[in-house]
């Protein structure tokens, strides 16, 4: 009786689907990280730099404040004043109080205006307040 053998070539095959996974997962991971960074950059905001800091945790309601190099105040594309601030934070509170304000300062900017926003938050009842840096 005839035994028959297996070629050991034949079994070997490269397989490539777990590879693809990884790329696109990769792609995916680049893609959605480069997004984030992209409204400091199209404001010209220059984070300052921090070694210590936490994540911020989302919100169902978040405000993102960005302080220009110099000193304008900008909300969802608007340039604000105090008072167009105290509206905007006063509307928030009152649709929501626990609402967020992160703010994005230029490392360039005053901190008078830094100090003023927060200012305006807390006067309109708004306590979470964050500072957006980047990590040393």
């Amino acid at each position: 009786m005839k035994i028959q053998t297996k070629d050991p070539a034949a079994d070997l095959a490269l397989n490539l689907a777990p590879m693809i996974d990884v790329v696109f997962l990769l792609l995916i991971f680049f893609m959605v990280a480069t997004t984030f960074a992209e409204k400091e950059k199209q404001m010209d905001i220059d984070l300052p730099a921090a070694e210590s800091g936490e994540e911020a945790t989302p919100e169902s309601e978040m405000i993102d404040v960005y302080i220009r190099k110099d000193g304008s105040i900008v909300i969802d594309d608007v340039v604000m004043d105090r008072p167009a601030l105290e509206q905007r934070f006063a509307r928030a509170r009152a649709a929501n109080p626990a609402t967020a304000v992160t703010i994005h300062g230029d490392r360039s900017s005053h901190l008078e205006v830094a100090t003023e926003v927060m200012d305006v938050c807390r006067l309109a009842g708004l306590t979470d307040i964050g500072i957006m840096t980047v990590a040393r």
